[in-house]
């Protein structure tokens, strides 16, 4: 945990909580008070899986129109 000043915390408010950490916790004063509490909570995101994984898990049949006859009435 640290202390800051309000005057310190609105001209670097941004920089502040970039570089906060999940659970680190920074506490903002004006004078002997204390008037806010930032606390950081970062959740890691999952990267997006690379092109060709998926390859093989799905087959596309384009001669398959027995499934359409069930959509007849919303076809134009």
């Amino acid at each position: 945990m640290s202390t800051i000043t309000l005057q310190e915390a609105q001209a670097d408010l941004k920089g502040i909580v970039r570089r906060l950490n999940a659970g680190d916790e920074v506490v903002v004063t004006d004078g002997d008070r204390v008037v806010a509490r930032i606390v950081g909570d970062h959740r890691p995101t999952t990267p997006r899986p690379g092109p060709g994984l998926g390859k093989g898990m799905m087959t596309i049949v384009a001669d398959d129109d027995d499934h359409l006859k069930d959509f007849a009435e919303y076809m134009p």
